[in-house]
């Protein structure tokens, strides 16, 4: 009977807290036609999928539930194997339109003079950030951002800018081994 007599007020809407740490970055140790700088709090594993190829690489932050899976072709001055890798690039981006509401894209020009394209992606789509870098001749370097979780991307907003801005340090500080 008392309580029917008091109000109730409903609790507003809570968020989960999320702490990034300061960014800071490491060179990266493997043995691969490239090298770049990634960050201090992810781990780098090899790619293990099925289809993987030996350069292909996962960089794993454990604390936040993100994958950035890199992948790696040579050209070999072949215009054909460009053209096909650029293509096979724009498909894998592609496929997410079913839920996306947007896919931008942009071009970087990194320090060491190779063009990145960038597609960031919007809506409830399995991978928000991916891209492409090459040198047109030698090199043709891929990557895409996963997470391993079933929260809504408007909640990972925060972690999903973090983690971009090391994909683009990593674009900046990413070198081909054959060039000096």
């Amino acid at each position: 009977m008392a309580a029917c007599g008091a109000e109730y007020t409903p609790k507003p809407k809570g968020y989960n807290r999320i702490d990034l740490p300061t960014p800071a970055y490491q060179p990266l140790q493997e043995e691969h036609p490239y090298t770049f700088e990634y960050s201090k709090y992810a781990k780098v594993r090899p790619d293990s999928s099925l289809i993987a190829q030996p350069d292909w690489i996962t960089i794993i932050y454990p604390t936040l539930g993100a994958n950035v899976q890199l992948t790696y072709k040579a050209i070999n001055n072949n215009p054909k194997v460009f053209n096909d890798l650029v293509e096979d690039a724009r498909k894998l981006t592609g496929r997410h339109q079913v839920k996306a509401y947007s896919i931008e894209e942009a071009e970087i020009k990194t320090p060491q003079g190779d063009v990145a394209s960038v597609f960031e992606l919007e809506g409830e789509v399995p991978s928000q950030f991916q891209f492409y870098v090459t040198d047109t001749t030698t090199h043709f370097f891929r990557g895409a951002l996963y997470f391993k979780t079933a929260t809504q991307n408007d909640s990972l907003a925060p972690v999903i800018e973090y983690v971009k801005k090391d994909i683009i340090h990593l674009l900046n500080t990413l070198k081909w081994k054959d060039k000096k």
